[in-house]
């Protein structure tokens, strides 16, 4: 006895198909691209705003730590000590008892240095300046300088 197995005919290969076409995907590409570039755009506006925040408060903590440098030693470091007198001790001075600062290099959130300058130049004992995002003097938003005294 001969068995019969039903095979099923495959239907035509244009309706088995399924998928997506070139311009459909290009265009689902386009829109992922566009929402990407507005939502990034606004991360790298806080980035670097926070980036603004975080000089403040470094600059803060070193107004801080200059000021117990001055209240052990009798005076802020010089232009020429910088704020590495807040690190190591600049000549052997008697009543220096620091490191005044927890970190060992002092650089702005850019990976710029912290100008330092002993007297300030608006009259303060001091000042301390990030040069901001592009570290040129002046500047505005992002590249503005920030100062503290």
């Amino acid at each position: 006895m001969k068995t019969k197995f039903m095979t099923r005919q495959p239907q035509s290969t244009q309706s088995r198909q399924r998928g997506f076409t070139l311009m459909e995907l290009l265009a689902v590409i386009v829109i992922i691209g566009v929402l990407m570039a507005t939502i990034g755009s606004r991360f790298m506006g806080q980035s670097e705003k926070a980036k603004a925040n975080a000089a403040k408060i470094e600059m803060g903590q070193m107004l801080q730590s200059l000021d117990l440098f001055k209240l052990e030693v009798g005076r802020y470091p010089s232009s020429q000590e910088g704020l590495d007198g807040l690190l190591k001790n600049p000549g052997n001075l008697p009543n220096w008892s620091g490191p005044y600062l927890r970190k060992d290099n002092i650089k702005d959130p850019w990976g710029n240095d912290y100008k330092y300058s002993s007297p300030g130049p608006t009259n303060t004992p001091f000042e301390i300046k990030s040069l901001g995002a592009d570290g040129k003097e002046g500047g505005d938003g992002e590249n503005a300088d920030i100062t503290k005294s």
